[in-house]
């Protein structure tokens, strides 16, 4: 089931709310509930999930922040995404 599906059906549900049974609202909240647990679950090997935890330690941040770090850096880099870069004559507050 996609997300677009599991979408329709919790408006679906939530457009005729009187109408629907409580089995069927149940099973689409515990499919909703499914796919949001889900949504955040990238696996890795194990070597890499050991390097994720060792840096996400170092940083001090969660693995899912350590992984989109990395992904931002990462498109940052390759001309995916426009690098954020100071000019010389901008103020930078302290901060170089």
């Amino acid at each position: 089931m996609t997300t677009t599906d599991t979408a329709a059906l919790l408006e679906d549900a939530a457009d005729r709310i009187a109408d629907i049974s409580r089995a069927d609202l149940q099973i689409v909240l515990r499919r909703a509930a499914l796919r949001l647990r889900n949504a955040g679950a990238v696996s890795m090997e194990d070597d890499v999930e050991e390097a994720l935890r060792d840096l996400a330690g170092e940083l001090g941040i969660s693995r899912n922040d350590t992984i989109r770090f990395i992904v931002r850096e990462w498109m940052e880099k390759n001309t995916y995404l426009p690098v954020h870069s100071l000019d010389e004559d901008g103020d930078v507050d302290g901060n170089a």
